[in-house]
């Protein structure tokens, strides 16, 4: 039996407040896109006139997308380094756009999109709706090269950007129902063909939640053994990021991160310095977390999170079902949005300050 490899926290309890508060930010942008027309700050109480009349999105992978991105964060501006984001699971648009509007790079494409709550307003409301944005992380989204509706490519997309990059890390997350894909399957292989002296580091980070659309998916259902073993004859050394408590798996992450980027800095260095000439087992990271992860748990008696009910939109048919609305409220108001943004609807400065800048930005 091989134990799950694990590695220790790396922060202090103001940084882990800080980190939880910015992902609470981008879950609530998130979720904010999917449902909102107006009242995005929720100053007054929420009623059918602020909700979009047609509800279409994916929530169920964003939060995971939202908690990788944070860390990443926090690794660029800890090592001052160069970071490819590529997400497998596209369709999680909202927390594509989310992030990149919390770190400033999507007010300096799209000006009327700015800081505060005209901005917000405007951020929320165009997300799939008529004249706005696709649901999906398309070309319109700052650093997207192309529709992330198809699933499969992310992986050999990641080794493809880290050839001839040699101080690029390519963090790529991979979808569970993505991995059945033969593309995916096909591209764990990638790694055989990457130079540690002349190319950049790619980090696969499997993310793990237990369902796609409509069914469970085959490797979250692996047991540990099974799973571990699949990844180490791929040519990667796991480490596992399992959990659901917001507090302990900040913990987890930024430790685990941490011990990957120094684990290929050593994998670099013995190439690049001391000559060795070797294929080593690369990093990866398996995320296990809750499908729909802070989403509602039951919506008109039936489980939801960590459910495939979570997978596109948790709550439906608002007008029919009042219940559903309250619920709304209640689920957007636990982000605590107040805490989140100042008066004029602009991220408070302290959490502003944990992102990257200018082409640090992922």
């Amino acid at each position: 039996m091989t134990a799950p490899t694990t590695a220790p926290s790396a922060l202090t309890p103001t940084e882990l407040g800080l980190l939880d508060a910015y992902w609470r930010a981008a879950n609530y942008l998130s979720a904010g896109q999917i449902y909102l027309l107006a009242n995005p700050l929720l100053r007054e109480p929420l009623t059918l006139a602020h909700v979009k009349p047609r509800l279409l999105g994916h929530w169920g992978t964003t939060p995971g997308l939202n908690f990788v991105y944070v860390h990443l964060n926090r690794l660029i501006r800890a090592h001052d380094l160069s970071v490819l984001y590529v997400a497998g699971p596209g369709h999680g648009g909202p927390g594509l756009v989310a992030n990149t509007y919390l770190e400033g790079s999507y007010s300096e494409l799209y000006p009327d999109i700015g800081p505060g709550e005209d901005g917000l307003r405007k951020l929320m409301r165009q997300f799939s709706f008529p004249s706005g944005i696709p649901s999906h992380a398309a070309p319109q989204t700052p650093g997207s090269v192309h529709e992330g509706g198809e699933l499969g490519y992310s992986l050999a997309h990641a080794y493809g950007a880290a050839f001839d990059h040699p101080e690029l890390l390519v963090a790529c997350v991979i979808g569970d129902g993505e991995a059945e894909t033969g593309p995916l399957a096909a591209s764990w292989h990638g790694n055989k063909f990457l130079n540690a002296r002349t190319d950049g580091a790619v980090l696969p980070i499997l993310h793990l939640n237990g369902y796609k659309i409509a069914s469970p998916t085959v490797l979250a259902h692996l047991d540990h053994e099974e799973l571990d073993a699949l990844l180490r004859g791929y040519g990667h050394t796991p480490y596992y990021v399992e959990g659901d408590d917001p507090q302990a798996m900040h913990e987890r992450m930024a430790g685990t991160l941490e011990q990957v980027h120094a684990d290929i800095a050593a994998i670099q260095r013995r190439a690049r310095v001391e000559g060795v000439v070797e294929r080593p087992a690369w990093p990866m990271i398996v995320l296990r977390s809750t499908k729909g992860w802070t989403g509602p748990k039951v919506v008109d008696g039936l489980p939801v999170e960590g459910t495939w009910r979570a997978h596109q939109v948790p709550l439906a048919g608002l007008a029919d079902h009042p219940q559903h609305l309250r619920q709304l409220e209640e689920w957007l108001r636990s982000y605590l949005p107040e805490e989140l943004f100042d008066a004029a609807g602009v991220l408070r400065p302290e959490l502003a300050a944990l992102a990257p800048t200018g082409n640090r930005r992922m």
